[in-house]
């Protein structure tokens, strides 16, 4: 294992340091307009569902700059092109502040996204080839959790301006913060010693992309990362409608503290990515997303003590499934693997997109119950092909032995 990033030393700790922190800007920048959707909605008088296009956006622009980072990812630098990813996404996150027009602001959501999207598929990548094999599912998990932190300080932000503000001023004050952090980003992160970066763009290339996307297993895996991270974005694009409504008629500060329960997933994503190295990822996913569906279904109780304890135990579940999905991916690409964390968040951030953007109709045609239907769909389907992939691999070891 010689080269590689050992648990405990002081370059694991710069290494650890700097993914956190940067997921903490990025994850951020991303997901920062969710809890004023009901605040758009009603400043542009939009439905829902048009309301959360500014999140879909972001999400949308993402997944279709996977398409070709998946086909570039050996011709970038990892160290980079993750800061100048990060650098750009605050940028633009300003720009949203001042900008007045609805349309022009998912114009700039899907920019970000477009730039942003380099950073979880090199990250994953950074991950995979500079720790040391036994650690990978560990540090994936620090840096999901640097997610849940990112997500979190992002939106409480957000919301605590715009109520003694406004959310343009909210923005803007998030968007230089995480231009300050992109910066300490690139300073601080360890260069790659494992990857050798291509000048050339080869034909190789394509037929790599093909020979993923050949592979059941991890496709497989893909379509589980679709329908969880799915199901997620539904929980929190529309948990603040009904909650800003009556009998609970939450402000928008305190629909940013409830997104502490972010703070969950950092101790989940490490405690799972642990445990899904001792006992497989398979099983540890399919447990991680019982937790997730019990979590939502426990938010259908009409007390705001139980939709916020549902909130708990469904946040608790993703942060557990969502590294588990992206660290199992990694670990079964035989190709190129930032080529593969590329199509994984594909995948990913499609779910996001498609699944988000659905989930508003259901909450227009059947309220609060419509969208535990449709995250209930998803997750279901989520389980049954997750237990398809754990009893193939038990086949195929009988078989083998």
């Amino acid at each position: 294992m010689t080269g590689y990033i050992q648990r405990g030393t002081r370059q694991f700790w710069r290494a650890v340091a700097a993914i956190f922190t940067g997921s903490i800007a990025a994850m951020g920048a991303e997901y920062c307009v969710q809890p004023i959707i009901p605040i758009i909605a009603q400043n542009f008088n939009l439905t829902p569902s048009v309301a959360s296009l500014v999140v879909s956006c972001g999400t949308g622009g993402m997944a279709i700059a996977m398409i070709f980072i998946a086909a570039l990812a050996n011709m970038l630098d990892r160290k980079w092109t993750m800061s100048i990813a990060l650098a750009v996404s605050a940028i633009l996150v300003v720009l949203m502040a001042i900008s007045t027009n609805f349309y022009l602001i998912l114009v700039l959501r899907l920019l970000q996204g477009l730039f942003l999207a380099a950073f979880p598929a090199l990250m994953i990548a950074y991950i995979s080839e500079e720790f040391s094999l036994n650690i990978i599912g560990l540090v994936t998990g620090i840096y999901i959790s640097g997610n849940s932190i990112g997500g979190l300080l992002g939106r409480v932000t957000l919301s605590t301006l715009t109520d003694l503000y406004s959310w343009r001023i909210g923005l803007g004050a998030i968007g230089v913060l995480y231009l300050i952090i992109s910066v300490c980003f690139y300073f601080a992160l360890p260069k790659s010693k494992q990857y050798t970066r291509s000048k050339h763009f080869s034909p190789n290339i394509i037929k790599t992309f093909w020979e993923t996307l050949r592979n059941k297993k991890l496709v497989t895996i893909y379509i589980i990362g679709f329908l969880v991270g799915g199901g997620f974005i539904v929980m929190y694009n529309y948990i603040a409608f009904p909650l800003m409504g009556p009998p609970y008629n939450l402000s928008q500060t305190a629909i940013g503290a409830l997104f502490a329960v972010y703070l969950i997933g950092t101790f989940s994503s490490p405690f799972m990515g642990g445990m899904s190295d001792k006992y497989g990822s398979g099983k540890i996913l399919i447990v991680s997303i019982c937790i997730m569906w019990a979590g939502a279904v426990i938010t259908l109780l009409p007390t705001l003590v139980a939709k916020i304890a549902g909130l708990s135990v469904f946040t608790f579940g993703y942060f557990g499934a969502s590294p588990i999905a992206c660290s199992w991916a990694s670990k079964c690409c035989t190709t190129d693997k930032a080529q593969g964390s590329a199509l994984y968040y594909l995948f990913f951030y499609g779910g996001f997109s498609v699944v988000g953007t659905i989930g508003g109709v259901f909450l227009s045609a059947y309220n609060w119950p419509g969208v535990i239907l449709l995250i209930s769909i998803v997750l279901g389907l989520s389980l049954l092909l997750s237990a398809k992939l754990i009893t193939s691999a038990d086949l195929f070891q009988k078989a083998k032995g």
